[in-house]
């Protein structure tokens, strides 16, 4: 494979455009069914109608927001691939699931499971034994300490910290900067340091 689809046309595209690049990969099309985008550095934007002339290509979903990552994934029968920078380090024995990109100085330490479609971004740190489940966002610099779960579409902000051994549930929101030193349940937003809840939320919200 030497080509692939970015399914997204924003910042977040472009950051993993140079991801698949660093590997020698080029992009094809992006795909996005925003009538303004036309043309994405220099890469022409389609919109999903047209996503039938691209079926031969593997694709990624280069949108950050984790419950429309997760519906794009439902809607449309698709085959994805991963990509991880050329400069992030990922241990041997971590694994990591289809459609998940790993972004320019990240690390990924041993015995991680990350899974589909998440986001583990510029120079973030994920210790030992952690279970990422899939649509997780793990914004720049945050630090996971080991042996952390995170539950499904739960989006870590840049630059929180998660002491080790705690279980954070699905679709949380940890705000920028926030220290983690206790379990947190489903739907909770957390902010602080200590983090603090300070309301819940639904998953689409």
């Amino acid at each position: 494979m030497n080509k692939v689809c970015l399914f997204g046309a924003s910042g977040h595209g472009k950051v993993i455009k140079d991801i698949v690049e660093s590997n020698g990969i080029s992009v094809a099309a992006f795909i996005d069914d925003n009538p303004n985008a036309k043309e994405l550095l220099n890469i022409p934007v389609f919109n999903s109608n047209q996503i039938k002339e691209f079926l031969e290509q593997k694709f990624i979903l280069s949108v950050g927001n984790n419950s429309i990552r997760k519906k794009i994934s439902q809607k449309f029968s698709l085959e994805y691939t991963s990509s991880i920078h050329l400069s992030a380090i990922v241990s041997s024995t971590s694994s990591i699931d289809v459609g998940t990109v790993v972004m320019a100085g990240a690390v990924i330490n041993s015995e991680t499971k990350i899974g589909k479609h998440c986001i583990v971004n510029s120079n973030s740190v994920v210790e030992h034994d952690c279970v990422l489940e899939d649509f997780v966002h793990i914004s720049p610099n945050v630090t996971i300490t080991g042996n952390i779960k995170i539950g499904e579409g739960t989006h870590v902000g840049a630059g929180a910290t998660i002491i080790p051994n705690l279980k954070i549930g699905k679709w949380v929101t940890i705000g920028a900067g926030a220290v983690i030193i206790r379990d947190i349940p489903d739907y909770a937003i957390v902010v602080g340091s200590p983090g603090k809840i300070i309301k819940y939320k639904k998953e689409d919200e």
